[in-house]
């Protein structure tokens, strides 16, 4: 029976996941895939209606004691984290040292704030930014930045091709969350990771990750396999944004997190469980392959 596969139509998922889903791997678990943005990703996860999915790191506090993490087909990197933005006419300033960042995170706690999902990572970092729950108005992705111009709300957490895109739509980024969470922590962002079912059992855990790994590599080794399905799912994305989205978000942890990669998946789930309740078995091995 073929795995019940999901990730997000995103550039770095797609190339990420190509050559598995279209069947160029020899030997590879057979998949039905589905493709949703990543609040639909974490809604999946959580009804149990998927073997293996891409979730946010955030989503993952509540799944520890059904899924398991694979060490492969993540996204965590330096540079890549999410933006918060205004209206250039905004009030709300640009944090431009320490002190100001201080006072930003006050400032956005008191405003209307969109973010892409109560379960994305970027509303945990905003959470943690402003040490609070502040105003979040949930809402689709791409719907952010569009709301933030028209005045929906004062300011927006904007994820993956939005920060290539933000100045376009008339706005400015007050700051930089995973540069404020880097600067923190000293540890590149945790964004997303590829969870499979733990009722599955640790050979398919292994076939998996062994899959997704190949994926990547195939891709790498002939990016231009990838081409038409990646720009098939982008739709109007620009060639270009396409490309620096890819470029960005499969880095050198993708193929594995390696040790600097686990510290920062686990110092982020840390700092998350001490500042939310509903978290799912805290003591919950995290890795497939973990003990």
């Amino acid at each position: 029976m073929a795995l019940r596969l999901a990730y997000s139509p995103c550039p770095n998922d797609t190339y990420i996941f190509h050559a598995w889903v279209s069947g160029l791997l020899d030997g590879a678990p057979a998949v039905q895939e589905t493709l949703a943005d990543i609040d639909r990703l974490n809604s999946l996860a959580l009804s149990g209606e998927v073997d293996v999915a891409k979730v946010s790191f955030n989503a993952l506090l509540h799944l520890r004691d059904r899924y398991s993490l694979l060490h492969a087909g993540g996204a965590l990197g330096r540079g890549v984290g999410p933006l918060i933005v205004a209206r250039k006419d905004s009030s709300l300033r640009p944090a431009s040292s320490p002190d100001r960042s201080a006072a930003l995170a006050d400032e956005v706690s008191r405003v209307r704030v969109a973010i892409p999902g109560q379960l994305t990572t970027a509303a945990l970092l905003l959470g943690l930014f402003f040490e609070g729950a502040g105003r979040t108005v949930v809402m689709p992705f791409d719907r952010i930045m569009p709301a933030v111009v028209a005045g929906e709300v004062e300011a927006g957490v904007i994820i993956h091709e939005g920060r290539f895109t933000f100045a376009g739509y008339g706005l400015r980024r007050l700051i930089d969350l995973g540069e404020w969470w880097e600067q923190t922590t000293g540890l590149p962002i945790p964004l997303g990771g590829i969870v499979v079912r733990r009722a599955l059992g640790r050979e398919v855990a292994s076939a998996v990750e062994e899959a997704i790994r190949s994926s990547v590599e195939r891709a790498n080794r002939h990016p231009e396999e990838t081409c038409a399905y990646v720009s098939s799912q982008a739709q109007e994305m620009d060639p270009k944004v396409c490309a620096e989205h890819i470029a960005l978000y499969v880095n050198e942890f993708t193929l594995d997190y390696g040790e600097e990669g686990e510290v920062a998946i686990r110092e982020l789930l840390s700092r998350a469980d001490r500042t939310g309740p509903g978290r799912s078995v805290p003591s919950a091995k995290l890795f497939w392959d973990e003990g």
